[in-house]
């Protein structure tokens, strides 16, 4: 016996012509790097990124051929994530925040044919210019910017190809349509390389966790160039919804201005960011307000219960999110249950301060060397390992290795975590950020989330010291809220009934900014090669 279902590939060119054909007048707005504001609609917009499509055909593009993207978040981007895969070819974006020699890397690593960048982020490719091999680079001019001499035209490429597509090119579903590199904070920047079916299947369930409608406006300030912007454009073409681009601008008065011109209903981002527009807000409740009922979705690290408990009080959820590069984006999501309503408050809320459950079709387990699961009672660790069709099974022009995959076809997430009955997964650390003190473990995680939780406290960070007694110890970094003053005695105080006593910081070091990773994430890795000999130099003098 056969199905009756018709064969009908999930690509993005698809997603393309339903944005064109069902929401064209759906507004998208872009504030560009000069700080002026760019509108047009999904209607413009993908008659554009059909244009780029047949000029990318026209240029000699062939399935699987990688063309790069180095721009910001706004409207031309957009217009390359559904183009470029609409004419076979892989979107590459890359990482501007990157050193120049990872940025080298990648693109001879990936073996980019074409790049498109944006007049604002030119310095950065001309730092790498001469040591890439690319065959036609086009600038993106944007506000009243120019294309400088020796340099092609982004708008005259659009020109070369037909508003009136009559068709694309023959594309399968499991054919490549983007790739992203890991960060590469140990080692090499790995390549992950996603399919047009990854990519649909995990659009929809972004879209089911994060219960986006077309009356929605999203506002990406997660980085394009990251994880697939979390699929974000293609969330807006699939459903509707109108985007709102902050470009580079994520400080926290652009982020409220925005949410609050614009309408923002929706907005995703890693914490560090959400966590500096929380300040603002609560240092001017009055002037600054985000549009009650509106969403953030945050992952990239934990999310700590004070921030969940702040937002709240703001009349905004908050939904607590997993992921990884090799998982496109997004692979859990705390979202309560219904028959979690009757539990105690003080339970909710540390039930959605865990990293929750899968995402639909993603299978996860926590287990020990040799596969083998954790007990489910939330207290037990292992590693979170995952596989679906949306994890990643290798890298770009690697062999798999125990390292990152088991033979028994799981991603090894390298997160040390519990899992219990009801299946919330909660990360207790990463691997390489556990604290191992005279034979005991530590989670810098939990440490963390207890310290920002001092009302005086805008971010903290605690990192394993190397001590000459107890082989590690945590130390703790803290950045007090801008007018606060906060000192090492009032947070022992504050968290001192939390923990137990061996787990507390040896000491605490006052910062004016903890430092950010390419994907403005926490860098421990900088905090470690820093301060590495902080309890020894201490124990010698």
């Amino acid at each position: 016996m056969k199905s009756t279902m018709m064969h009908y590939p999930l690509t993005i060119a698809h997603l393309l012509e339903r944005a064109n054909r069902y929401f064209p007048g759906v507004e998208v707005v872009s504030l560009l790097p000069d700080k002026s504001l760019h509108r047009t609609d999904l209607g413009r917009l993908t008659t554009r990124a059909r244009a780029l499509c047949q000029a990318l055909l026209g240029a000699g593009l062939k399935p699987g051929d990688r063309v790069a993207t180095l721009m910001w978040n706004h409207y031309a981007h957009f217009e390359a994530y559904l183009g470029i895969p609409a004419a076979g070819g892989v979107l590459h974006p890359l990482n501007a925040r990157l050193h120049h020699g990872d940025l080298e890397y990648i693109v001879n690593h990936a073996e980019d044919r074409f790049l498109i960048v944006d007049s604002a982020l030119l310095p950065r490719f001309e730092e790498v210019k001469d040591k890439v091999n690319l065959e036609r680079v086009f600038v993106a001019a944007l506000g009243d910017a120019s294309v400088p001499a020796g340099y092609e035209n982004y708008e005259d490429l659009l020109a070369q190809g037909s508003d009136a597509l009559a068709g694309y090119p023959q594309l399968d579903e499991y054919q490549p349509s983007g790739m992203c590199y890991t960060s590469g904070t140990t080692g090499r920047p790995r390549g992950v390389v996603y399919s047009h079916r990854s990519t649909i299947i995990h659009t929809y369930d972004v879209c089911l966790a994060g219960g986006i409608r077309p009356s929605d406006v999203g506002l990406p300030i997660v980085p394009m160039f990251h994880a697939l912007a979390w699929v974000w454009p293609y969330i807006a073409a699939l459903v509707g919804a109108k985007t709102v681009f902050a470009g580079p601008h994520t400080d926290p008065e652009s982020i409220i201005e925005l949410c609050r011109a614009e309408g923002v209903t929706f907005a995703s981002g890693v914490p560090t960011v959400w966590l500096r527009v929380l300040e603002a807000l609560q240092a001017a409740p009055e002037q600054a307000r985000l549009r009650p009922g509106m969403r953030l979705l945050i992952a990239g690290s934990a999310v700590p219960e004070s921030l969940l408990r702040a937002y709240d009080a703001l009349g905004v959820e908050v939904i607590h999110s997993w992921g990884m590069t090799e998982v496109t984006s997004c692979g859990t999501a705390a979202i309560l249950k219904p028959y979690f309503k009757d539990l105690p408050e003080d339970e909710r809320y540390r039930l959605r301060a865990k990293q929750g459950y899968p995402l639909g079709f993603v299978e996860a387990r926590v287990a020990v060397e040799g596969g083998k699961p954790v007990a489910p009672d939330g207290q037990s660790i292992g590693e979170l390992q995952v596989r679906g069709p949306y994890v990643s099974g290798s890298y770009f022009k690697m062999a798999p290795d125990a390292e990152k995959f088991t033979a028994d076809g799981w991603l090894r997430s390298g997160d040390v975590a519990t899992v219990d009955r009801e299946g919330f997964i909660k990360i207790t650390d990463r691997s390489k950020d556990l604290i191992k003190s005279g034979g005991e473990w530590i989670s810098s995680v939990d440490l963390e989330n207890a310290i920002m939780a001092h009302p005086d406290v805008a971010e903290a960070a605690v990192i394993a010291a190397p001590h000459p007694q107890w082989d590690e110890r945590p130390l703790a970094f803290v950045v007090p809220k801008q007018g606060s003053t906060v000192t090492a005695d009032d947070i022992r105080r504050f968290i001192a009934d939390k923990f137990a006593k061996w787990w507390l910081p040896d000491d605490y070091v006052f910062i004016d900014a903890i430092p950010r990773s390419s994907t403005g994430k926490f860098s421990k890795l900088t905090l470690r090669e820093r301060y590495q000999s902080y309890f020894t130099s201490r124990a010698r003098g």
